[in-house]
């Protein structure tokens, strides 16, 4: 999957009074006015929550796919842990960004009820957080006070980080989002099979058995508790695939084509007509 130029990047925080030196950014995608469906999908490349050099691929190269189905697609270089950010950076720019998209949607053509989170790795885990905890404003405690609704209406987690339980935590990302001082509620209130609220938003889970880096099982984890909770909610789960595809069928043949999957369940959602 060929990626062009992307866009010069909005900082996103330059307008928050005390976070304007934040170094968040945020690339926007808009969707060509032919053939503009009116969604928006908020996209977080993943690192391990220590950095997020797979932007290209998780990043730019979703965006312009999704381009190219007539969805607006903004790419979050988020806070992360090579950085000395830990939580709550990582929500705090979740939720921001949620925010900036609605409080932009006219200025490109989105409909506010049609705006979804999707992450890749670690940044899975980040989108996860923004379903399960909406209803803790994280952004409120740095100065944003204006009531624009932090629930995204999709979320998408690929190949997730889910757990920080120990048998099976990628303990790389455990440690750059709580660092090595966590209390055990807090390793519960971050494992997100643990964490999934009766209001979740409708969610799409994609990863393969073959998945090098963060096991598998973290997925079934978080599709039992969408089932037990009673989310809408599809489970995709490949034979091989990998780790750090994103989108990209030439780097896994058989996981990259979810993404077709995916258009078909935003029609079975009614996010696309």
């Amino acid at each position: 999957m060929a990626v062009s130029a992307q866009p010069k990047p909005i900082r996103l925080w330059h307008d928050v009074a005390g976070m304007k030196s934040q170094p968040t950014k945020l690339y926007v995608y808009p969707a060509p006015k032919s053939n503009n469906t009116g969604v928006a999908v908020i996209i977080f490349p993943g690192g391990s929550y220590s950095h997020t050099m797979g932007i290209a691929t998780e990043g730019f190269g979703v965006a312009e796919w999704l381009n190219s189905q007539g969805i607006n697609a903004f790419v979050v270089k988020y806070r992360t842990g090579n950085r000395g950010y830990h939580h709550p950076a990582m929500i705090q720019d979740a939720q921001y960004a949620i925010h900036y998209v609605r409080q932009h949607a006219k200025e490109y053509g989105i409909s506010t009820n049609k705006v979804g989170t999707m992450g890749f790795s670690a940044g899975g885990h980040l989108v996860t957080m923004t379903g399960a905890f909406h209803r803790d404003n994280y952004i409120a405690k740095v100065g944003v006070k204006d009531r624009i609704l932090l629930k995204p209406d999709f979320v998408v987690p690929v190949y997730p980080v889910v757990s920080m339980q120990d048998d099976i935590a990628h303990q790389r990302s455990r440690r750059n989002l709580l660092t090595r001082h966590y209390t055990p509620e807090e390793q519960t209130q971050f494992s997100m099979e643990l964490s999934i609220p009766a209001d979740m938003p409708p969610t799409l889970v994609v990863t393969a058995k073959d998945d090098p880096v963060v096991k598998y099982e973290n997925s079934v984890r978080l599709d039992r508790s969408l089932k037990r909770a009673g989310i809408p909610h599809k489970f995709l789960l490949y034979e091989t695939g990998g780790h750090g595809y994103g989108m990209d069928e030439k780097l896994a043949p058989e996981a990259g084509k979810w993404k077709y999957s995916f258009i078909k369940w935003l029609k079975e959602i009614n996010i696309l007509p």
